[in-house]
């Protein structure tokens, strides 16, 4: 989808218009959602709605309500029409698409102040920028004490999109009847929690840092699935940390894409050394080049950068055809590669050669 020009020259430099402004494009648009304003031109539906009307109910300056009207013309959230001002499609989106809400809360609370230090991580391999949002070297460390808004934000982010996943992942992970399943990179415990709510027999051993640990935890024993669950503290980088032998199922949803590229190959060669002959592992991943739209390639490749800059400077959403080198060299081969699962995931299972 990206071999061919597609714009005209007029829409190339609108584009490019868009990329010079884009900081106000985005505070502009975030503004406009959350004080109200896009909320009172959609409730004029295709009446339209005045300037001054709008100021009589929302809690804002005339003027700043004037100013941010006219900037959402040129984004292309609202229309104007005889001094009455209408949604658009895009403002329709902007304003209601859950995805795109999950995605701008996101840049907003976790990325945006950090997006200045992109050069500096590229440069350094370091995210640079989670020193906006805490004192920890990666942000994995910091995730279940996040200040608030962004951990909201980065919980809801992370949960849209591999949650969406699970309904259509379980039969897969369950196909050959395995009564142990590992979880690496546990997080809270969603797709523990699905497991154990699938199956009344698997047992599913956990890994993360502690700190994740604590959280799966509490939500585990929660739900009253604590006799089934065995929790493994691990940092999966650290050469003597091996993995737990003995399950027949190694699971990692949206977590490999946390590594750079020989750290892939390093966590995949334990799962070699932890996994028996015959069993499997099953990795949920997001890669850019295999999307049905381009917004959602996009999208995919915007993430890498917040990986750059707040997560931990060396890893990304990836190319499957990378991705699928990295396999190689951890001695597994793919026996099946299963692509649009949930949102925008394939999920690939994996045997040792």
């Amino acid at each position: 989808m990206f071999e061919k020009e597609k714009k005209s020259a007029l829409d190339a430099i609108s584009q490019a218009q868009f990329i010079a402004f884009a900081p106000y494009i985005f505070q502009a648009s975030v503004i406009l959602r959350d004080s109200g304003i896009l909320n009172k031109v959609q409730d004029s539906r295709s009446n339209g709605i005045t300037l001054d009307e709008i100021a009589s109910s929302v809690d804002m300056s005339r003027y700043g309500i004037r100013i941010l009207l006219e900037a959402g013309l040129g984004i292309g959230l609202v229309l104007r029409k005889d001094d009455k001002f209408l949604l658009s499609k895009t403002g329709h989106f902007f304003l209601n698409d859950p995805m795109t809400k999950v995605n701008t809360d996101f840049m907003r609370d976790v990325c945006y102040d950090g997006a200045q230090d992109l050069e500096s991580s590229i440069k350094e391999s370091k995210p640079n920028g989670l020193r906006h949002l805490g004192n920890w070297e990666t942000i994995y460390q910091g995730l279940s004490i996040l200040p608030e808004p962004a951990k909201t934000s980065w919980f809801n982010f992370d949960h849209y999109y591999s949650d969406n996943a699970f309904p259509e992942a379980l039969p897969m992970v369950f196909a050959r009847n395995p009564k142990k399943v590992m979880d690496i990179g546990a997080n809270t415990g969603k797709f523990t929690l699905a497991c154990l709510e699938y199956n009344n027999e698997v047992e599913v051993g956990l890994v993360d840092l502690q700190v994740q640990l604590n959280v799966a935890k509490q939500n585990i024993e929660a739900a009253g699935y604590g006799n089934r669950v065995q929790y493994h503290e691990r940092n999966v980088l650290h050469s003597d940390s091996e993995l737990p032998a003995g399950y027949d199922v190694i699971w990692m949803s949206q977590f490999l894409d946390c590594f750079a590229d020989n750290e892939i190959i390093f966590i995949l060669e334990k799962c070699h050394r932890a996994l028996g002959e015959n069993g499997r592992v099953y990795i949920n991943e997001t890669f850019w080049d295999r999307q049905r739209f381009e917004a959602s390639a996009f999208s995919l490749q915007m993430t890498s950068l917040y990986f750059t800059t707040m997560a931990n400077g060396n890893s990304q959403m990836y190319d499957s055809k990378v991705f699928m080198q990295l396999i190689d060299k951890a001695g597994f081969e793919v026996v099946a590669d299963t692509d649009n699962i949930g949102l925008s995931h394939t999920i690939l299972e994996l045997k040792k050669k």
